[in-house]
């Protein structure tokens, strides 16, 4: 299967070479572009460039052809989608002396049980969370606590799993109901997987109707564990129980509950220091907390807790029913397309601030985003995807802004998308030893590393390259890395240097062609671009945030892909001759011009523009009256401009 994904890499690469070709032509025939007779070569296709795609597409087609071979004599035969498999056994039995600080949230939820029902309905009660959050165990507590014991005199546990089975539930309540009468094999406590996965509305209605049909339960509640916010909307209309992680101080009672034997914490203080260091990491989550304790159960040797403290959690060997395979439910239960977009977040650095504007021009810069038949914009496709990801729980939002809004992602859930993307992504730190050849997408994310490994300069199909946390004080690694990037990396579609030092991009960047998200903010050391900038047609994502170019060079025109641009001017006047070429173009950011008086009368040339910000403009003194014409902007949003008479 990984043959096959990266032959289809090199596939997609192709068709971007003509995708290139057909632009490079499309900017030669541009009526509104005035440089192309200077800078721009024969707009027929060369026989060399044909000759090339040629050859490159009979090269794929003899590895497909290999591929069916090497398929054909193994014997193997189309199966089903097993991806959602997952055997695991709980029960409802609970020891309240095992659980560290949930009994806020268990009085929550018993007070909840304990409210009279109002109408017809049986009332839900969503528990929503992450895995390993505790959303079971809570319930178990719940479920055995005497006050429900008494007001419930009938308690029914089962497990409703994504292929909803009606008959199969109806024979497991049946079955709780008589006392344990079998009516099928299954046990009444054997659950397939914690939570409730089944995001079918008409299902949930059928089973719903049905428990109203039998009459008599009025007074009955139904406690629903899921980490789909989804899920829980559809079973209830009121709002879910969101199960938050445990406060530092109960996770360290957890940790020591599950590392030692009572009192032995007391002899190894020196082991109970790494082990804060360790609970640090668990970030809350009580199922990793155990687990990590339990990992270090009788081990007294101070080289066996840093180990654990000091490798990422996904890398540690663990039980079969711990940590990652508990999370890897979350992303099994994911469509292909949004595993594919959550694995490469792994580039982003563990607990950082997620922009979902920017994180969704790198999916599209990378085809990550399915084409909508309804000539639905990308950032609105992509603003699905986010919207996704977040009633899964695997991302948590934190505050709207202008573009979008912010998020994070737990570090528990970086882990699983670490492991997850072994095999096309990589975080290149002074640790990184051994690389595979195959690897799609690098970041770069250690202070500490001073020369790039030996094993990049074999890589040729990358196409993400993310710099950040590297030593700013240092232009050798930066250099190095952009070097590397324009002599091996022809096919690099996503560049991100933010606050780099350097002084000036190479002129070879232009023949980075495939390129369609560079990020240069706040590169302040660069005064201007290079000649060969122009070639970077298949930008869609350009900021330049905080470089102080004076004016933006006349063959920018060339850029007619752009949909998102950010840029600081130094100039009193912005030239429109480029406005003319930007018809893709959905937002504008104009930042810091402290020159700017204002802006250019062509505006009513980007039709398709969506956003406008103008930040830190002290002279601007008025916005030109073409605004009117731009009938598809959403958001103007001015600050800092105190000359500004609107």
């Amino acid at each position: 299967m990984w043959k096959l994904r990266d032959i289809f890499y090199d596939a997609e690469d192709v068709i971007d070479d003509f995708k290139c070709e057909a632009l490079r032509k499309q900017v030669v025939n541009h009526p509104n572009i005035t440089f192309k007779v200077r800078f721009l070569a024969s707009c027929s296709l060369p026989l060399s460039f044909s000759l090339k795609m040629g050859h490159k597409i009979e090269v794929i087609n003899q590895r497909l052809n290999e591929l069916a071979i090497e398929w054909d004599n193994f014997n193997l035969g189309q199966g089903t989608d097993n991806r959602h498999v997952f055997n695991r056994e709980t029960h409802s039995f609970a020891n309240s002396k095992d659980v560290i600080g949930r009994d806020v949230d268990k009085e929550n939820i018993v007070d909840l049980l304990m409210k009279p029902s109002e109408g017809l309905d049986v009332p839900v009660i969503p528990i929503v969370g992450i895995g390993g959050i505790g959303k079971t165990t809570l319930t178990r507590l719940v479920y055995n606590d005497n006050r429900v014991n008494r007001h419930f005199p009938l308690k029914i546990w089962i497990c409703v799993s994504e292929e909803f089975d009606l008959t199969r539930l109806l024979k497991l309540l049946i079955h709780s109901i008589n006392k344990g009468e079998q009516c099928d094999d299954s046990t009444v406590e054997a659950l397939q997987n914690y939570d409730v996965w089944n995001e079918n509305q008409a299902r949930w209605i059928e089973l719903r109707d049905l428990l109203r049909s039998m009459g008599g339960l009025s007074q009955s509640k139904i406690i629903v564990t899921t980490r789909s916010l989804k899920v829980a909307s559809i079973m209830s209309s009121i709002s879910p129980y969101e199960l938050k992680v445990l406060p530092h101080e109960d996770c360290l009672i957890l940790f020591t509950k599950w590392a030692f034997n009572d009192g032995d914490d007391r002899k190894y203080p020196n082991l109970m220091r790494i082990g804060e260091e360790i609970v640090k990491k668990c970030k809350g989550v009580p199922s990793v907390v155990r687990t990590l304790g339990s990992l270090l159960f009788m081990k007294t040797d101070e080289f066996d807790w840093i180990s654990v403290r000091d490798n990422e959690i996904w890398k540690l060997e663990h039980a079969e029913n711990e940590i990652l395979p508990v999370l890897k439910l979350s992303y099994n239960h994911l469509p292909s397309h949004l595993q594919r977009c959550f694995a490469v977040m792994s580039l982003y650095k563990k607990d950082s601030i997620y922009y979902s504007d920017k994180v969704i021009q790198f999916w599209m810069a990378n085809g990550l985003l399915e084409h909508s038949k309804q000539k639905q914009e990308w950032v609105d496709g992509g603003g699905r995807y986010l919207n996704e990801l977040l009633s899964r729980c695997l991302i948590q939002k934190e505050t709207d802004y202008a573009l979008g809004f912010t998020f994070k992602m737990h570090d528990l859930i970086h882990d699983l998308a670490l492991d997850v993307s072994q095999k096309e992504c990589k975080t290149v730190n002074s640790q990184s030893y051994v690389i595979d050849e195959n690897v799609r997408h690098l970041s770069f994310c250690d202070d500490k590393l001073l020369k790039v490994p030996q094993d990049l300069k074999k890589l040729k199909n990358v196409r993400t390259v993310f710099v950040h946390e590297l030593s700013t004080e240092s232009k050798t690694i930066h250099e190095s890395i952009i070097n590397l990037c324009v002599s091996k990396f022809k096919y690099l579609r996503a560049l991100h240097l933010r606050c780099s030092p350097l002084t000036a991009l190479p002129n070879l960047i232009g023949t980075l062609k495939h390129l369609r998200d560079l990020d240069l903010t706040g590169c302040r050391n660069i005064q201007k671009l290079p000649s060969s900038f122009y070639k970077l047609r298949s930008l869609q994502t350009l900021r330049m945030y905080g470089i102080p170019l004076m004016q933006l060079p006349v063959s920018m025109e060339s850029l007619i892909e752009l949909r998102y641009l950010e840029i600081t001017i130094k100039a009193k006047h912005v030239k429109e001759t480029w406005l003319q070429c930007w018809a893709f173009l959905q937002y504008l950011g104009l930042f810091e011009c402290d020159n700017l008086e204002c802006l250019p009368e062509g505006m009513q040339y980007l039709t398709s523009l969506r956003r406008l910000v103008l930040f830190g403009c002290p002279n601007l003194v008025s916005l030109p009256r073409s605004l009117k014409h731009l009938t598809k902007l959403e958001v103007l949003r001015i600050s800092c401009c105190e000359k500004i008479n609107l």
